[in-house]
């Protein structure tokens, strides 16, 4: 879900444990794709933020408004903090009219079993506090799935994990990373060292994936490129393997701020459209497409007090999200972009 720092006792317990069912190989996505489409919208980390969706549907219509047709991909955790019917039908019917994957929310909603928490499967670097909030927020928004059993229904078909063709690139549309749905393989902090000098390398208490098993995932998978959220920090980091240039991109959270000072949410938009948006905040060349950061400028103040009511100060999600919602996280772009001078790669700043 989230990365909010060291400490804590690291038990097999809820919100630590990564259930079995969320296991699948690389190779699942070596298959024909699901959807074929121009322009692609990964959108991961929605965390229910109404006004953020509203967002995102807006900006559809204004590429389509100007001849580009848009396919919308939710990659998981669309629900959070939406413990509201209003927002939960919201959130979920909107979303569900378009492509989506499960997250480790949606998986525990259609579960309905508290043995895996909120299914986050937090590393041990994430203290103990955080993974009990996280777990409370999980149970508050379990009371829901008694009111709309058909919305579970949806939640527990929906897949997890999906190939999505690109003018003519396969694409692995993942959550966590292309071994579990709550994998932390791509979290930032856990990625080999970019070659961007202005890259600031995490603590090495993070564990690092190593080169060759990101290579490994891409040649079992057979995609040029995965897309993820999950660990809701940012980046995108290009990966020379036999000759041919691969990406990483991991958009962060639609729903919350993911840059210091800032207070919009990030999408990535893949395209065979070789213009870039004029508001993109980092943009990276493979092949014939193009991947973007772009920004999801929501009405703050409306979901401030959204998230207020539902949340209010002492409540688990005030406490451990209002900071970052406000203020967004102690990141930058100059992090997020970890291979600026990549063959094949270029990036905007």
């Amino acid at each position: 879900m989230t990365n909010p720092g060291l400490g804590g006792n690291v038990t097999r317990a809820p919100g630590r444990t990564c259930p079995h069912s969320y296991r699948y190989r690389p190779s699942v996505f070596n298959r024909p794709p699901m959807h074929d489409t121009e322009t692609l919208y990964v959108i991961g980390g929605l965390y229910g933020n109404v006004e953020a969706l509203s967002a995102v549907l807006a900006m559809k219509q204004a590429e389509e408004r100007r001849g580009h047709a848009v396919t919308l991909c939710f990659n998981g955790d669309f629900n959070w903090f939406n413990v509201d019917a209003e927002s939960f039908v919201t959130i979920n019917e909107s979303v569900l009219a378009h492509v989506a994957i499960q997250g480790n929310v949606e998986a525990e909603l259609a579960e309905n079993d508290s043995t895996a928490g909120c299914g986050c499967a937090y590393p041990s670097y994430v203290s103990g506090d955080f993974v009990d909030r996280s777990n409370r927020i999980m149970e508050r928004l379990r009371a829901q799935t008694p009111r709309f059993p058909g919305l579970i229904r949806k939640l527990a078909l929906l897949p997890m994990h999906a190939t999505i063709g690109v003018g003519g690139e396969r694409i692995g549309i993942v959550h966590g990373d292309p071994e579990s749905l709550a994998g932390w393989a791509f979290a930032v902090e856990n990625m080999p060292p970019g070659a961007g000098r202005r890259h600031r390398e995490p603590n090495a208490a993070y564990p690092i994936t190593p080169r060759e098993r990101i290579g490994d995932y891409f040649h079992q998978a057979h995609v040029r490129a995965f897309c993820c959220a999950h660990t809701c920090l940012p980046f995108a980091q290009v990966f020379r393997l036999h000759g041919q240039d691969h990406l990483v991109i991991n958009n962060g959270a639609a729903g919350m701020p993911n840059f210091a000072g800032t207070t919009h949410g990030l999408l990535t938009r893949v395209s065979a459209q070789q213009d870039s948006p004029d508001d993109s905040l980092y943009s990276i060349e493979l092949g014939a497409l193009r991947f973007d950061a772009v920004p999801i400028r929501y009405d703050q103040a409306a979901w401030l007090r959204r998230f207020e009511t539902n949340w209010p100060p002492g409540s688990p999600a005030h406490e451990s999200y209002f900071r970052r919602i406000t203020a967004g996280p102690d990141f930058d772009i100059a992090r997020a972009v970890r291979t600026p001078g990549a063959r094949g790669a270029g990036n905007r700043f």
